[in-house]
């Protein structure tokens, strides 16, 4: 198992809307990027609407980030889509055998683990900004195709 695409797609979706700031970003356009259905993009940008991360105006074919991309975190984009909720990445199976030793102590032993581990991850995603997957991308693009990209298509 792993964690919900949306976490990627709403990363994918806000750096195109960064790197095409002057261009209509609609929802097919941004779903032929992310090679996904519009519906899955519109359901995303609800999210991040609702976040506060993007405006999205209805019948106008346009989405734009509402705040800097130096001003947004991972971990913005990623509570903003509701991956996951705290203290709830890893799942401890439940109702294990009381009658046995190891069943009877195996959550307390190892939910602390996990929530420090939750922990150090969103703390990882809290120190990059989407300005910074945005940067590391037109750097790609660069080395790729051997000049800055003018204008996304």
């Amino acid at each position: 198992m792993t964690i919900s695409s949306r976490f990627a797609v709403a990363i994918h979706a806000l750096s195109l809307l960064e790197l095409n700031k002057d261009g209509v970003n609609t929802s097919d356009y941004i779903a032929s990027s992310v090679n996904t259905n519009p519906v899955v993009i519109r359901r995303i940008l609800g999210m991040l609407n609702k976040a506060g991360i993007v405006q999205v105006r209805p019948g106008v074919a346009g989405t734009r980030l509402a705040r800097s991309a130096s001003e947004l975190t991972l971990l913005d984009i990623y509570r903003a889509v509701e991956v996951v909720e705290e203290d709830a990445l890893f799942a401890i199976h439940e109702k294990p055998n009381p009658n046995c030793p190891v069943g009877k102590h195996i959550q307390e032993s190892i939910e602390p683990v996990f929530s420090a581990a939750q922990h150090a991850m969103e703390q990882t995603l809290a120190k990059v900004s989407l300005e910074e997957i945005v940067g590391k991308l037109n750097h790609v693009a660069c080395d790729n195709d051997q000049h800055a990209p003018e204008q996304i298509k």
